[in-house]
Formats: C-alpha cells, sequence, structure tokens
C-alpha cells in the first residue's frame, strides 16, 4: 500500500481513457477530395482525450497516469507508442481491437478533416474488471480525468460509477464527453464538466443561441455538476463555477484544433492541483489551447508561443462585467 501511495504522489493525476485509439494525422499543403494527395508529414502516436490530457499535463509538469483499455495489434502500438514517450500505463487488456483515427490538415486553407472509428465492443466481465482496477488506481490521486467516447458494449452511465468511485476516494473528476456519457456522468457529481457549446445546449435541452450559455450551464449543476467550463472556438472559454462567471478569449490562431480541448482540460486540472483562483485558472487554459492549436498533433502546445498567447488572452468577469487581464 505503500508503494502504491508513492506512486500516487508521483503521478498526482490519473486520465482515463475509455476508447483509446492510435492517432495518425496527414499534413500537405493542400488535400483535394477525390484526387490523389501527396501527404508532406505523417504522424503517428497514442491517442484518445485521456491519453491527450496526460501528455500535456507531462509538459506542465505534473504526472499522470493513463489508464482505459487496449486489444488487438492497435492496442499493442498504443502501448509501445505511450511506453515510447516515457509515459506510464496501466492499460487493461481487452479482446476487441482498438481504434485508430485518421486526421487531415491542409495547410492551405486550413481545413481539418477527422476520421473516427467506432472502437472495440467491452464485455460486461471486462468493464467489470476495470472498475476493480479503477479503484486500486485511483486512491491517493489528486485529480482523475474522464474523457472522450465510451467504447462500444460499456453501460451510459460509465462515467457517473467512475466518479462515485474516485468520490469515494476524496478524489475530484473532471468530465469531458458528450451525449448520453455526458448527461448521465452528471450523477456522479463532478468537480468541472468541460463540454463545447454544441455539447452543452444538447445536454441542457437549450436551444442553440448564445443567451442560453449560462441557463444551460446552470442546468448541468442543478443536475451534479460543480462547476462547468465551455469551449466556445473563438469566443475562447467561459466558466460557470460558484465563485462567478467568466469568460477567456485568447488571439486567434490558425493550425489543427483537435485536442486543443484536451489541452485546456490538462490545464484546468494542472490549476485545480495548484490551488489557482478560477479567473487565472480560465485565462491559462484559454492561452495553452490556442498554444495547442499552433501546435502539429493532438496532446501538446506550442511551448514558445504560449507567454505571448497569454499575454494576450482576455479575461472578463461577467455576472458583475468587471474587466481584468
Amino acid at each position: 500500500m505503500k508503494e502504491v501511495a508513492g506512486v500516487a504522489t508521483r503521478q498526482p493525476v490519473l486520465t482515463v481513457t475509455l476508447n483509446a485509439a492510435l492517432d495518425v494525422t496527414y499534413n500537405a499543403r493542400r488535400f483535394v477530395w477525390g484526387d490523389q494527395n501527396r501527404v508532406e508529414a505523417v504522424h503517428r502516436r497514442a491517442g484518445g482525450k485521456g491519453v491527450n490530457v496526460a501528455r500535456v499535463l507531462e509538459q506542465l509538469g505534473v504526472g499522470a497516469l493513463v489508464t482505459g483499455f487496449a486489444g488487438g495489434p492497435t492496442g499493442e502500438a498504443i502501448r509501445r507508442s505511450l511506453q515510447a514517450g516515457g509515459f506510464q500505463e496501466r492499460l487493461l487488456e481487452i479482446t476487441a481491437e482498438s481504434r485508430s483515427t485518421v486526421v487531415t490538415v491542409s495547410e492551405a486553407d486550413g481545413l481539418v478533416t477527422t476520421f473516427d472509428e467506432p472502437g472495440p465492443t467491452v464485455s460486461s466481465t471486462e468493464w467489470e474488471r476495470f472498475l476493480v482496477l479503477f479503484d486500486e488506481l485511483v486512491r491517493g490521486r489528486r485529480v482523475v480525468a474522464l474523457s472522450g467516447s465510451l467504447s462500444q458494449g460499456l453501460p451510459e452511465d460509465a462515467y457517473r460509477r467512475l466518479a462515485e468511485v474516485a468520490a469515494r476516494h476524496g478524489v475530484p473528476a473532471i468530465l469531458d464527453s458528450s451525449g448520453r456519457a455526458l448527461t448521465a456522468g452528471l450523477g456522479g457529481r463532478p468537480a468541472v464538466v468541460k463540454p463545447n457549446l454544441k455539447e452543452l445546449l444538447e445536454a441542457s435541452g437549450a436551444e442553440e443561441t448564445r443567451g442560453d450559455v449560462l441557463a444551460a450551464a446552470r442546468e448541468l449543476q442543478r443536475r451534479g455538476a460543480e462547476a462547468v467550463v465551455v469551449s466556445m472556438g473563438k469566443e475562447g472559454l467561459r466558466a460557470v463555477t460558484a465563485d462567478g462567471d467568466w469568460q477567456a478569449v485568447p488571439p486567434e490562431v490558425r493550425g489543427n484544433p483537435i485536442g486543443a480541448g484536451d489541452t485546456a482540460v490538462a490545464a484546468l486540472i494542472a490549476g485545480l492541483i495548484e490551488g489557482q483562483p478560477w479567473p487565472q485558472r480560465l485565462a491559462r487554459a484559454a492561452a495553452l489551447s490556442a498554444a495547442a492549436v499552433a501546435y502539429p498533433v493532438a496532446g501538446g502546445y506550442d511551448a514558445a508561443r504560449y507567454p505571448e498567447l497569454l499575454e494576450k488572452t482576455s479575461l472578463r468577469r461577467l455576472d458583475d462585467w468587471r474587466t481584468s487581464r
């Protein structure tokens, strides 16, 4: 037990990826549909939202342990990628094959296209084995990140159950998912949920207008979320918390936006561990997510551009209209 506690101290964050993937990113000057395309750069590495969060946390100096599922040759490739990058993992072996994803980045027109495979089917026995593993791994952590889609075969309230297990061990959960996985997960009373604007409005049942953002966030809080952080594209991040309502808007950056939300989650986790006040926490998350767009692949950010982006990120308190920088 002492050994487990020591590991948890070195890796204060546990990231959960229930539908891990091998991410393949193709970069080219321009992609043309219906024609032959020459790819100028190829990146292959372990992915999935929780894996991306762990990568950014390591870049921020916060240790993370990766867990979730991995199966078949693709699952082995995911493990090798993590190990090659120096990441610790406790992925549960499953029978079905893990998925791959493909992202194409067309630099001339800024178009980014993704192809997401559905992923493996996880059996009920494998899920029960994971619950036992998760109960072991979450103990002693400072935060757990529950990120991404659910593999086929998993119960739609999987994140609720994991958040409840974490809560029994005094570990706050940050939930970043969509659809039923998000709405059912609210029952686990996560410390933070981080939907994008579309996911927020769908989860709350609100109409798709800007005026509904606050009401939609309050609805998610009513259902169990302690705080709601919304990714709003060019309008940055908005945090609706018990301490206030803020919006942080970074400068616009052109590049690959895939994984920018995961970078924001990592920044929010780091801020929670550090005890950073919400305004500063949100501004850093917004600036880092912009720096992630400037990075060629998901799961990282442009460290050289980050200080300037943070300096130029505007921060506004909406509940009393005070402005700060």
